[in-house]
């Protein structure tokens, strides 16, 4: 029987890698409702306005307004206003705000202290950015505030270790500390945004990006709800390896990797996602064919594994080998 493009497809991810992957997935199935599934844990508060730097990067990455060189942030982006702050002494000093960035964050922050849900939220700014892709949606992870923050040595401090919000630790401190421990602020009573279970229900496949898979997926799957939503649906469940060779091609996975007891290596990441069932969501799990000697690694886990070349140079190479593991679960 010939296989047939998936009508419905929900996506995982966060970060500037998730962005590129979900563009590749665009282009690999324009035609297809596509969902979004954001990881917001990254939020957070400046100056009084909230920022939602994952679902900003997806945002204008799909709507063709991030900076392209950076991954991140506003093409043709200034500065003044950050200069502006530095120089009343206003901290932090170390998250720039960009003057266009900006305008995002204080709509956002308008239409969240009026009591709108950030699911809300994120549609209406979407409307400027997605107009012309009715079939994509973004979907923040949880309408509630959640916060990663990571635990790091202090000396200063009478335990010896303090927690930082992730933000800070990757902007200002460039991910350097060891990181002791994590602790997820409003997890536990968090649940899912809305739309998010039926986008899981009505989807035909799910993949899991290339992200940060502690803090830009782990805290999708921890959201109360979502894994289990996940196991129990009929979409199979594709995951992407991120780490290529013993190394994350970006970000500072291996850094975190440790933290939750996770070696840094593309098998260990598949194996600590695991096969659906009791605790597992995926069917199959893509790694790059530089990792092809770990295969049978992760198979003796329970888990399907293909190889292929995950380097996301463009939209055009990522949907290739979206296709390719689609066909693998027969959802081509």
């Amino acid at each position: 029987m010939p296989q047939t493009d998936p009508v419905e497809i929900a996506v995982l991810a966060g970060g500037v890698g998730g962005s590129k992957f979900t563009a590749g997935v665009r282009h690999a199935y324009p035609d297809a409702g596509l969902s979004v599934i954001v990881n917001t844990a990254d939020d957070i508060t400046l100056h009084g306005l909230r920022v939602c730097p994952d679902l900003d990067t997806m945002m204008y990455t799909l709507g063709g307004g991030n900076d392209a060189a950076r991954g991140w942030g506003r093409a043709e982006e200034s500065w003044r206003i950050k200069d502006e702050l530095a120089r009343y002494g206003v901290e932090p000093s170390w998250f720039g705000l960009g003057d266009l960035d900006l305008a995002t964050h204080l709509v956002r922050t308008q239409l969240l202290e009026a009591g709108y849900p950030l699911s809300q939220v994120t549609a209406a700014l979407c409307s400027r950015w997605l107009a012309d892709d009715p079939g994509l949606r973004l979907l923040p992870m949880s309408d509630d505030r959640v916060e990663t923050h990571i635990v790091i040595t202090d000396p200063e401090s009478p335990s010896g270790r303090r927690a930082v919000h992730f933000q800070e630790y990757w902007v200002r401190l460039h991910a350097e500390p060891e990181a002791l421990d994590m602790v997820r602020v409003g997890l536990d009573e968090a649940g899912p945004a809305e739309g998010v279970l039926a986008a899981l229900a009505a989807a035909d496949l799910i993949l899991i990006a290339p992200s940060n898979p502690v803090v830009s997926i782990g805290p999708i799957l921890a959201v109360p709800g979502i894994a289990a939503a996940i196991r129990s649906g009929r979409a199979p469940v594709i995951g992407f390896a991120g780490i290529l060779d013993g190394a994350p091609v970006l970000g500072m996975a291996h850094r975190l990797l440790p933290m939750i007891g996770v070696e840094v290596s593309a098998a260990a990441v598949g194996l600590h996602y695991g096969a659906r069932g009791a605790d597992g969501v995926l069917d199959l799990w893509v790694m790059d064919d530089a990792d092809a000697s770990s295969t049978d690694r992760v198979r003796d886990g329970g888990l399907g594994v293909i190889t292929t070349n995950l380097i996301m140079s463009e939209p055009a190479a990522t949907a290739r080998f979206v296709r390719k593991a689609a066909a693998e679960v027969g959802a081509a």
